[in-house]
């Protein structure tokens, strides 16, 4: 088969000008309806579009395949694009994108197309021919260009089946590789064909196994791997790995085949990869995409890796918490359980006990697995470590001997010991340390980028040391900097912020500004989700409270104004902090294009954390995109809390949420105040987030 059998004139577009990602695949999509290849459009923009979640298809040099496979598909296509104006495609080398060639693919036994498709993606590695598609005046020149590169080309087998190294006795290097893509039809064999061409220009022999759609080609012999000084995988998707033990071998993402296949050579030339030992499953991923698009792709797909694993914590430990109050509402004591509210029950407290643990634990996943997705395992330790101190805090100052200023003998501490028990040690009146998941975020990047600092100081040290590297040096020396940074730095700046917001919140009340408390402490419950600003607003609530038995003590009625302030002020945090999920959840159902697939199925339990005061189940959507989300929470919960200020409604309770509404005064516009608060949020993000294809 011909690639321009697949081409059709009508699905040519020489003179495209589209502004974005999306406007092009739009377009792309346009022309391949145009060739009445696929027998339903919007199944195929979706499976297409569906695609680029993944990774971009922008595989850099001014190229975009994108494609899409299923039974929407007629027969086999190819629409293309020229853009000589470029367009930004979040292309993995940030470049504009000049030349698209959208795939259609059926949902068929038959792939004789996916060779035609793999060897076009292998001649669009060529600078000229590129050139040459570009500058095509119309669609019989472009056609042409293609046919006559394709007669003069070899299959793709027989390019790739030319690079034996079996029986080389060349004295070369001699290097085979593996490269495979979870859609198997254009960045195998882009890489493949980087990679072959990095090898001869830097004079190395290499032989390729491709692992595509149409299953594994140039398999790899026993005889190949023995006569090879290296080995690389360029992988997004599983291959055995096991049969390269003993090798040294390079691992990288598909990506880095196509656009970094010079520096891997320059890897094998210094021989400084490291030597396989196995262990891993053998059917071992290889390298994720995280890394394509550009720097603000990378960073996106970081801390998305912390945000999806950190996602069933919120969601199982947040639900158990949510039970156990129920369970002591239905025992009666949601109106007087007060501070045990939760645990009073044996039932209620095993619950919560579980559900708090694994909660607590969602700070450090975080922070370990944005680490690990930027320094892969050596980071995901010292990201653990960041997360915990930023979920605890500074250990207490007040429990240790040396709070008095000596030590256990009555040695006075000397100079460097008075300055870190005064430092990096939270202080016993001081204020709180804990920086929560904003913090967490910090740190898992902290992490991830001191761990590969340490490996690139590392990476000259002798080779016999290299069985060191994981295992000691870089967890010592990664745990030691980033808690040195996390207790000397960044705790302390949050503890001295706390103080402060807890002042101003003080003098707020004092001075009678009901409404304008209730505002300010509804927002903060919203802004950093159960982090150090939402904390302090909960630990002055739950102060007011306090206040107000002190002030019952002493015979002041509980309609007093200076008892009702109290109550209301809890009500506004509760009502504040009840927002975000409810309100995420509501955009989900109305504005499902602004989320991803694994977001929207989180909405129905972000109801249910929302409903029960966990303002936690808001926190991976405002990981995953703080800079949209956080303002629009941050608003619905002022509002809500300015609503429930107003409407004077009080809340005896310090926790419970929906459970606790039998200690709420004024309840219908308590709840009034909590879905306007939740609406305004769902509009906000409908009006404010992007939609998720870009």
């Amino acid at each position: 088969m011909r690639i321009t059998e697949l081409l059709d004139k009508r699905s040519i577009s020489l003179q495209a000008s589209p502004k974005t990602k999306s406007e092009t695949l739009d377009m792309a999509v346009d022309l391949m309806a145009a060739s009445e290849k696929i027998k339903d459009k919007e199944a195929y923009k979706k499976l297409v579009y569906a695609r680029e979640e993944e990774s971009t298809t922008g595989v850099g040099e001014g190229i975009a395949i994108p494609h899409g496979k299923g039974d929407c598909v007629e027969k086999p296509g190819l629409a293309a694009m020229v853009i000589k104006d470029g367009v930004d495609f979040e292309a993995l080398d940030d470049e504009p994108v000049n030349i698209l060639f959208l795939i259609a693919a059926p949902d068929t036994e038959d792939n004789v197309h996916l060779d035609v498709l793999s060897k076009l993606s292998m001649m669009l590695m060529d600078e000229e021919f590129r050139n040459n598609l570009i500058n095509a005046k119309d669609a019989d020149e472009f056609m042409e260009i293609i046919d006559k590169a394709d007669e003069e080309r070899g299959s793709v087998d027989e390019s790739l089946a030319e690079t034996s190294i079996a029986d080389d006795t060349s004295g070369s290097l001699k290097v085979v590789a593996v490269t495979s893509c979870p859609t198997g039809i254009a960045h195998t064999y882009m890489a493949a064909e980087g990679l072959e061409k990095a090898a001869g220009k830097a004079g190395i022999k290499i032989k390729i196994e491709t692992r595509g759609s149409s299953g594994a080609k140039n398999v790899l012999t026993d005889a190949d791997i023995a006569a090879a000084d290296c080995v690389i995988v360029t992988a997004d998707a599983k291959v055995p790995l096991e049969r390269f033990k003993g090798k040294k071998l390079i691992q990288r993402k598909v990506a880095d085949g196509i656009n970094k296949a010079d520096e891997l050579m320059g890897i094998v030339q210094n021989g400084t990869a490291a030597v396989y030992e196995g262990g891993d499953s053998e059917e071992s991923a290889g390298a994720s995409s995280d890394e394509s698009g550009g720097a603000g792709h990378k960073v996106y797909t970081w801390l998305m890796s912390g945000v999806s694993h950190m996602l069933p914590f919120v969601i199982g430990g947040g639900i158990l918490v949510a039970i156990a109050f129920l369970i002591d509402t239905i025992a009666g004591y949601g109106a007087t359980g007060g501070g045990d509210f939760g645990s009073i029950t044996p039932l209620a407290a095993l619950l919560k006990y579980i559900g708090g643990l694994a909660m607590g634990l969602m700070v450090p996943v975080l922070a370990g697995y944005i680490a690990y997705a930027i320094a892969d395992r050596p980071g995901l330790a010292v990201g653990f470590v960041g997360g915990i101190l930023a979920s605890s805090g500074n250990a207490l100052l007040s429990g240790y001997t040396f709070a008095e200023g000596a030590l256990v003998d009555g040695k006075p501490l000397g100079a460097f010991s008075e300055f870190l028990s005064k430092f990096a040690f939270q202080q016993p009146d001081g204020g709180n340390t804990v920086s929560g998941f904003l913090g967490g975020i910090v740190a898992g990047f902290l992490a991830g980028f001191l761990v590969l600092g340490i490996q690139k100081v590392c990476s000259k040290l002798p080779a016999a040391l290299d069985g060191l590297k994981p295992t000691l040096i870089y967890p010592l020396v990664g745990i030691f900097l980033e808690g040195i940074i996390m207790c000397f730095i960044l705790n302390p700046l949050i503890g001295l912020a706390n103080t402060g917001l807890s002042n101003m919140l003080t003098s707020i009340s004092d001075a009678g500004m009901i409404t304008v408390l209730g505002l300010i402490l509804g927002a903060m419950m919203a802004i950093d989700m159960g982090g150090p600003i939402n904390k302090a607003a909960y630990v002055f609530g739950t102060g007011m409270l306090a206040t107000a038995s002190q002030y019952l003590a002493q015979g002041i009625p509980s309609s007093d104004p200076k008892v009702e302030a109290c109550y209301i002020a809890m009500a506004a945090i509760m009502v504040g902090g009840m927002v975000p999920p409810v309100g995420i959840a509501l955009a989900c159902w109305i504005f499902p294009k602004k989320f991803t697939k694994a977001e929207r199925g989180s909405a129905v339990s972000n109801v249910v954390m929302g409903a029960s005061f966990i303002t936690e189940g808001a926190i991976p959507f405002a990981a995953a995109d703080p800079l949209h989300v956080i303002p629009c929470t941050m608003v619905g919960a002022g509002v809500a809390g300015f609503l429930a200020a107003l409407f004077k409604c009080t809340l005896m309770a310090p926790h419970g949420g929906v459970f606790v509404f039998a200690t709420v005064g004024n309840p219908l516009l308590y709840i009034v105040a909590w879905l306007v608060g939740s609406l305004v949020t769902c509009f906000m993000l409908g009006i404010i987030k992007k939609p998720i294809e870009q």
